[in-house]
């Protein structure tokens, strides 16, 4: 069995549809089960239906009219039987009619509960689901819209950001879902979202349908998930800014989740979590290239004669440094920092410490809130708090990093060449990686010295 999950880019226009239609009737000998995202930039103009609702509700009829118009126009021109086509009209309508009523309900209470932002969102995943169903049909190939909370892809308690519960996730799709494969049905199902065992719809947060995917995989003993872009595989640098960067044919679990968390934005950093301790392989592949520019991610990988597998970088973050004598080495200080901004919805990318100062990775947009939950925490051992801004976080990943003598010094001989400061380094937390601080004005620079010195130039 193969788990292919179709993303945004891969749903804009007939043609990604035909696209798509031929690859499933090459790849039907063994049963396949698809998991889709919204289609492309429907995301962003939920959340733009959202934010308007508070502002104007006058307006609502008129955003949601708007992405009405925008899905019916792709199944009028991609429908061939007027009889797929009237159904197909018939249940879209039925999302946008409940979309409405949520826009409303904002506009009423004059706030956006997370429950309610997700319920929103979720519409993108089930319009898409619905569409992509209808087209196969029309294209002669058996398949079944489902929505992914209403087939059981539980998750915890959690409202954003949800885990999985794999075990009662297994059991629910295996009963949903044999009978539709038995009967050669292909499922398609709404990625990004489940729910809780308390029947509440609950998010994998954006760009989660990569982990939907892998969630399925693992619930349905999968043999390979198959992850459909618009563009290449994962790169040994980003393309736009080192030209003569190459594809990576193959990387681990470890290699891909490191790279995806600190800015790779091919693969959601969490897609490998529910494949761990399974044979199951990631098939990163192009949509315009089905069958070249794939990247295979792997339980275990190997490790090059070069070590580095690629470079990457994150410009979304701050430094938040929490100052004072002995901060770093009292006790349970860490402990009460993390905890505190964790109530806070912050997430800490990493901690680095010395003697005198504790130093926070945190995403950018979290850099206000973060001083704000740490204030009441001044004073004793914590002096002061300070934000460091306009900093880059720069990755070097690859299989044997930290027990390959010499390779730290090489990255960073080839960053000072460059006359590039380096302000924070880190190897340890991870097996596949080191990381480094830069200013922001030099990440290309620092990105393409390092891509040099390992791959040279192209």
């Amino acid at each position: 069995m193969k788990v292919m999950k179709f993303g945004g880019g891969c749903l804009r226009s007939p043609n990604n549809y035909r696209d798509i239609a031929s690859i499933l009737r090459n790849e039907m000998s063994t049963p396949i089960v698809i998991v889709v995202s919204a289609i492309n930039g429907v995301t962003n103009n939920l959340e733009l239906a959202a934010q308007t609702a508070l502002e104007s509700e006058e307006r609502i009829p008129e955003v949601v009219s708007e992405i009405r118009s925008f899905h019916q126009d792709i199944i009028e021109d991609i429908i061939d039987d007027k009889g797929i086509l009237l159904r197909t009209r018939d249940q879209l309508e039925g999302k946008f009619q409940e979309l409405e009523r949520l826009l409303f309900g904002v506009a009423y209470t004059g706030e956006i509960s997370d429950a309610v932002r997700i319920l929103i969102l979720s519409q993108g995943e089930r319009l898409s689901s619905i569409i992509l169903a209808a087209i196969l049909v029309d294209q002669g190939i058996q398949a079944q819209a489902l929505e992914s909370d209403m087939i059981g892809i539980q998750t915890d308690s959690v409202c954003v950001n949800a885990t999985a519960n794999l075990r009662a996730t297994k059991l629910n799709l295996t009963t949903q879902l044999t009978p539709l494969l038995q009967k050669e049905i292909i499922p398609v199902i709404t990625g990004f979202f489940g729910c809780t065992d308390e029947g509440k719809t609950s998010s994998f947060g954006r760009n989660g349908s990569d982990y939907s995917a892998a969630v399925v995989a693992y619930s349905l003993s999968a043999k390979s998930v198959h992850i459909w872009k618009d563009v290449d595989g994962f790169m040994s640098a980003d393309p736009r800014i080192v030209q003569d960067s190459i594809r990576i044919d193959t990387l681990s679990y470890l290699e891909a989740a490191e790279l995806s968390y600190f800015g790779a934005k091919i693969l959601h950093p969490r897609t490998v979590e529910p494949l761990a301790g399974t044979n199951i392989k990631i098939f990163v592949r192009n949509l315009h290239s089905p069958e070249n520019s794939i990247t295979v991610i792997q339980p275990k990988g190997h490790e090059k004669s070069d070590v580095i597998k690629s470079v990457t970088a994150n410009d979304d973050i701050v430094v938040l440094r929490i100052h004072g004598a002995g901060v770093g080495h009292k006790p349970g200080i860490i402990g009460e920092i993390g905890r505190t901004l964790s109530g806070s919805d912050i997430n800490i990318f990493s901690v680095l410490t010395s003697q005198t100062c504790i130093n926070l990775l945190l995403a950018s947009t979290d850099s206000g809130k973060s001083v704000d939950a740490l204030r009441h925490l001044v004073g004793g051992v914590i002096e002061r708090i300070e934000l460091k801004k306009n900093v880059s976080l720069i990755a070097v990943v690859g299989e044997g990093l930290l027990t390959t003598e010499g390779l730290a010094a090489r990255v960073f001989t080839a960053v000072a060449e460059r006359g590039i400061n380096v302000e924070m380094f880190a190897a340890g937390a991870s097996e596949v990686a080191y990381y480094f601080i830069v200013e922001q004005s030099d990440m290309k620079t620092a990105i393409q010295a390092v891509h040099t010195k390992f791959f040279g130039a192209m």
